[in-house]
């Protein structure tokens, strides 16, 4: 059993663990994001798409240390707000989602994946990444993904049926734990799918560490059915005044 002390310690981890990856992000784009002390990670220049101009650490950070270094004056910057402590309706910010931070320990057992699944293996080179964010995107690769991540803590994973990537995800470690995000499933491939490959294939490759990540709606249910227990709330404040 998680209990409310355990689990405001996975949830700072988790919450590490997903500030290392938004650096990563940032710094293959040019950028030069920082972190506050152990309480809060920012980026004074406006973040690549989908990724927050910040990330509190800690769940007493406030509005007045966490706005003032960001680019509020834009339309679009926004805050994870990894405790859900925060309000910013007053700062000219919306809510854009709430989600669940999810945990998998260490050596738990991963899912049964049909022998008909996908094969998974590493995104190798530059071609690759981009037909993986093309998979991802389900359009067409626009450059978010820099070939500078791949190797080292990142490893982009790919799902695929013939030549075709039909599921994939991105692991990125540190923080001591593996972080899993922008998971995805296409062509009739199911989320459950997905991640029983997925975690056979991190498992393979990080055997030591726990698995972190967020998700919300439907792709929780799948997470929590492939053995993630939730463990805290999170927000993401988007700026739209």
């Amino acid at each position: 059993m998680i209990t409310d002390e355990t689990s405001a310690t996975l949830r700072r981890r988790a919450a590490l663990n997903n500030a290392g990856w938004c650096d990563a992000v940032c710094r293959a784009h040019g950028l030069s994001p920082r972190y506050e002390g152990g309480d809060l990670w920012l980026s004074p220049v406006r973040t690549p798409p989908l990724y927050p101009d910040a990330v509190t650490l800690d769940p007493g950070v406030g509005a007045a240390s966490v706005l003032p270094p960001i680019d509020t004056g834009s339309r679009g910057c926004s805050v994870k707000d990894s405790f859900a402590a925060l309000d910013l309706s007053g700062d000219g910010f919306e809510v854009l989602f709430e989600a669940q931070w999810i945990h998998r320990p260490a050596g738990a057992p991963v899912p049964t994946a049909d022998p008909s699944a996908p094969r998974w293996s590493e995104v190798r080179d530059a071609a690759e990444l981009a037909a993986w964010e093309a998979a991802w995107d389900g359009e067409e690769a626009t450059g978010l993904f820099r070939p500078s991540l791949l190797g080292g803590d990142t490893v982009f994973l790919a799902g695929r049926v013939g030549d075709r990537i039909v599921a994939g995800t991105v692991a990125h470690s540190c923080a001591g734990a593996v972080g899993v995000s922008n998971l995805f499933a296409r062509d009739g491939i199911g989320t459950d799918t997905a991640w029983a490959g997925a975690l056979t294939a991190i498992a393979a490759r990080r055997p030591g560490l726990p698995v972190v990540g967020y998700e919300h709606g439907e792709d929780l249910d799948s997470a929590l059915r492939s053995g993630f227990t939730a463990i805290g709330p999170l927000r993401v404040w988007l700026h739209t005044a």
